[in-house]
């Protein structure tokens, strides 16, 4: 069986290339080029072709490689463009189609755990584009020789990207200040659910996804720890991480969006859940996730410390 992976040097793709070697894959993986891939991080048996997503649809290119390589699945981590993968795959007879979503498309969840259904409106032109183009390609997928699934994370995690901080952002500056101490502000109660999930559990979805065709086809997929934790034991967690209390201030979650953390793409992480429903994967697909949320936010701290450029002390 042969795969073609689009992002596959990302952080979902870097374990996912190697999960799909281990059962038996091969596996063509294409980047932009943009950024320097250790390909020593890789399993020898990958191919790499450098495309530019964007212009490997509008002139062809894309479709002219799977012509050629003939894969039995394409798994579009960045889903940029549903529409033209899914067309490009579907003339050259690719039998399974998997894309990456995000539990954010579905919006402000009504409630927790969350299934893969649209809760409200989306608020982020992106994503709400994004999962509009994605439901217009399962549709069309119901009357093709051509599976589409997708996989919806929520907070990535782990080991090869600066994990979530207590300000909603990736900083390595603010998990400087959790190792010293520094004084975390949440919107009362700190009840919110933040849901971190491994990078290795979130590829672990996509093998899934990819070994039960069948089962796979037609669906939307979460994909998530067992459990989330509340906003408060969010920070606890690097407290206890870092051996060092890091003090809580709480305010009106309104006082909160509006003075503390006004952009919306960095309050969303306090103010809504963020808990996906991982039973229908669980049961259909059979995955599940090796890592907790608390082992998960350590091993990302632990790569930090770890890199050779010493991102922490």
């Amino acid at each position: 069986m042969k795969v073609v992976l689009i992002g596959g040097t990302g952080h979902i793709g870097t374990f996912l290339t190697s999960q799909l070697v281990d059962s038996g894959w091969e596996v063509i993986v294409l980047s932009s080029g943009r950024r320097a891939v250790d390909k020593d991080s890789f399993p020898r048996t990958v191919e790499f072709v450098k495309l530019s997503y964007d212009r490997m649809l509008a002139d062809g290119s894309f479709r002219d490689l799977l012509a050629h390589r003939r894969p039995d699945a394409v798994v579009d981590i960045l889903q940029g463009d549903a529409p033209g993968v899914f067309s490009a795959c579907e003339k050259v007879g690719v039998r399974h189609l998997v894309f990456c979503g995000s539990v954010w498309m579905f919006g402000r969840p009504k409630v927790a755990p969350t299934p893969e259904v649209r809760q409200t409106e989306c608020p982020f032109d992106g994503y709400r584009e994004r999962f509009d183009q994605l439901q217009a390609t399962l549709r069309k997928s119901d009357s093709s020789a051509l599976a589409v699934s997708a996989v919806m994370p929520p907070n990535i995690c782990g080991p090869g990207k600066i994990p979530l901080d207590g300000k909603g952002g990736r900083s390595i500056e603010v998990h400087r200040e959790h190792q010293r101490g520094v004084e975390v502000c949440l919107p009362f109660p700190g009840t919110n659910l933040i849901g971190p999930c491994d990078a290795e559990d979130v590829a672990r979805g996509f093998a899934c996804a990819l070994n039960n065709r069948e089962a796979a086809a037609g669906e939307i997929f979460n994909v998530g720890s067992a459990y989330a934790l509340t906003a408060e034991q969010f920070v606890n967690t690097y407290a206890d991480i870092y051996g060092t209390p890091i003090p809580i201030r709480y305010v009106d979650p309104t006082v909160f969006a509006r003075d503390v953390l006004p952009d919306l793409g960095a309050n969303f992480h306090f103010l809504e859940h963020m808990c996906p429903d991982i039973s229908k994967i669980s049961v259909r697909l059979g995955y599940r996730p090796k890592y907790t949320p608390e082992e998960t936010m350590e091993r990302a701290v632990r790569w930090m410390k770890d890199k050779q450029i010493g991102l922490i002390s």
